[in-house]
C-alpha cells in the first residue's frame, strides 16, 4: 500500500508513478529510511511499548484448461501479483495453492500498471498503455473495454485510467477515468457516476478541485470505498451504488485515510485505516463508520515526549482480534519514515491486550497480505532502501515457522479463489490495502 503517496500528490503521484512504471518497474525512489541508530531506538521503544501497553498490441496466449486446486498447500487461495516477465515488463502473475506452480496471465507490450480479478469467473481487468483491458481466467480472449488515448502530461488526471475493482459478485467493474465509473459486465455499458470536478477558468492551468477513483468494495458489495483527490490533500468517502449516495468522512483531521490505506471489517459496517509514518500526515490507527463516515481515533500518533505510535496493515480476523504492525518511535523533529515494525494482536480497539506475536521486526516492508484466518501474512520486502513498491514476497507464519518465499518480486498482491471441480471460481478476497502501485 502506498504510504509514500500523500496529499493531492496522492493523485498526481499516482498518475506520475503509473507513467513512470514503464521506466522503473522495480520501484520508485522516496524518502530515506531511518539511520541504524534510529532503527535500534525504534525496536527498543516498540518492545517497551508492547510490554507496558496491555493493448497494446500484445499477443494472445493459447487457451488452456484451468489448473485444478491443490487439495492441500500453503495457500488458502490462488495468489495474484504484479511481477516482471522475461522482457523486463510488469505483468499479472498467478501462483496456485501449492505455493509453487506459477503462471503469467497478461502479455502486454508495455508495463501493466494495475489490475483486478473477478470473483465470479477469475477474469482479469488490467491497465496498460492507458487502456482498460479484460482477459479470461487463463489470460486468453483479450479485449479493450476503454481506451483513454494519449495521456496529457500537463494534466494527467484528465485522461488517465486507473484502479479497476470488481464487485464481490463480479457483475460490476469500477474504475477511475474522468471520475468514478461503473462498468456492467453483463451488458458492457459503462456509466460515469461521479465526474471529476475541474476548475478550467484559467485556460493555461486546469485546477483539480476534487477527483474520484475506486479503492475497494465492501465484502457485502453494497458499498464502494473511494479516494477523493485534491490539489492540497486527499481523503476517502463511501459510495453507495444502489442510491448513488456519497458519504464523506466526519473528523479524523490530520489522519491519512485514503489511497488504499484501508481494510473493511467482515460485516461491511466499517473499515480500518493506519499510517506508519509521521510528517505531512499523522501516524496512528483509525476506524471509520461506513454509514455515517464518523472517524474514531484508536491509536493516537503523538505519544508525547517526542514519541510517536505507528501502525500498518490492520486486519480484523475471524477470531475477533485485530492483527496489525506496530512500533513506537522517538523522533524529536516529528518526522518518521519507514521504521521497523512488530507484528501484534489486540482487541478490535487496537489497545486492549495488545501483544507482540513474533520477536523479530519487519524492515523495508512495502506491502502485506493477510491470510483469511490470520494464520500467516504475506510480506513484500523491498530489495533496497530506495524501493517503495513491492519486493520479495514471503509467507510469514505467526507460529514462528520459517518464512516461505513465494516470488522474488511482487507488488499489488491479492488473493484469488479456489477453483472447484467444475472450473468455476468461488468468492475471492481482494487486497488493495491500499495499493503500493507505481
Amino acid at each position: 500500500m502506498n504510504k509514500q503517496i500523500h496529499a493531492f500528490s496522492a493523485f498526481l503521484a499516482l498518475t506520475i508513478a503509473v507513467l513512470a512504471c514503464s521506466l522503473f518497474p522495480s520501484g520508485i525512489g522516496g524518502t530515506q529510511t531511518p539511520s541504524p541508530d534510529q532503527v535500534g531506538t525504534a525496536v527498543a521503544m516498540t518492545l517497551q511499548a508492547l510490554t507496558s501497553d496491555a493493448d497494446a498490441g500484445e499477443p494472445t496466449p493459447e487457451p488452456s484448461a484451468q489448473p485444478s486446486a491443490s487439495p492441500s498447500g500453503p495457500l488458502p487461495y490462488t495468489f495474484y501479483y504484479l511481477g516482471t516477465d522475461t522482457a523486463g515488463l510488469t505483468q499479472v502473475f498467478r501462483i496456485e495453492r501449492d505455493g509453487t506452480s506459477q503462471r503469467q496471465l497478461t502479455f502486454a507490450s508495455v508495463n501493466v500498471n494495475d489490475y483486478g480479478v473477478s470473483p465470479a469467473d477469475g477474469s482479469i481487468a488490467y491497465i496498460a498503455n492507458n487502456q482498460l483491458l479484460l482477459v479470461t481466467a487463463d489470460g486468453s480472449g483479450r479485449r479493450v473495454l476503454v481506451d483513454g488515448g494519449l495521456v496529457d502530461e500537463n494534466n494527467p488526471f484528465l485522461t488517465l485510467i486507473n484502479s479497476p475493482v470488481f464487485s464481490p459478485d463480479g457483475q460490476t467493474l469500477a474504475y477511475g477515468y474522468k471520475g468514478l465509473n461503473l462498468y456492467a459486465v453483463s451488458t458492457g455499458a459503462s456509466d460515469l457516476v461521479i465526474e471529476n470536478q475541474i476548475d478550467d477558468s484559467n485556460s493555461s492551468f486546469l485546477f483539480p478541485k476534487e477527483l474520484y477513483w475506486p479503492e475497494d468494495y465492501s465484502p457485502d458489495g453494497t458499498k464502494l470505498l473511494i479516494t477523493l483527490g485534491y490539489y492540497e490533500g486527499a481523503s476517502s468517502a463511501i459510495y453507495y451504488p444502489a442510491s448513488n449516495e456519497l458519504v464523506r468522512l466526519q473528523g479524523g483531521e490530520g489522519a491519512l485515510i485514503c489511497c488504499g490505506e484501508t481494510e473493511w471489517t467482515p460485516d461491511s459496517s466499517s473499515f480500518y485505516a493506519a499510517n506508519p509514518s509521521m510528517g505531512m500526515f499523522s501516524s496512528g490507527l483509525w476506524k471509520v463508520d461506513a454509514a455515517t463516515g464518523a472517524v474514531t481515533e484508536l491509536i493516537r500518533g503523538d505519544a508525547g515526549d517526542g514519541n510517536y505510535n505507528l501502525a500498518d496493515e490492520p486486519y480484523l480476523a475471524p477470531d475477533g482480534q485485530l492483527y496489525f504492525f506496530f512500533a513506537m518511535v522517538s523522533s524529536p523533529d516529528g518526522i518518521v519514515m519507514r521504521p521497523p515494525l512488530q507484528l501484534v494482536r489486540s482487541a478490535p480497539d487496537g489497545l486492549t491486550g495488545r501483544t507482540a506475536l513474533l520477536p523479530n521486526t519487519f524492515e523495508l516492508m512495502n506491502e502485506a497480505l493477510w491470510a483469511p484466518d490470520a494464520s500467516f501474512v504475506v510480506v513484500a520486502y523491498a530489495p533496497s532502501e530506495d524501493v517503495y513498491q513491492g519486493g520479495q514476497a514471503e509467507i510469514v507464519y505467526l507460529d514462528g515457522r520459517p518464512n516461505v518465499v513465494l516470488a522474488p518480486f511482487a507488488h499489488q498482491m491479492q488473493w484469488g479463489a479456489i477453483i472447484s471441480s467444475s472450473s468455476m471460481y468461488l468468492s475471492l478476497s481482494r487486497k488493495t490495502a491500499g495499493r503500493r502501485e507505481g
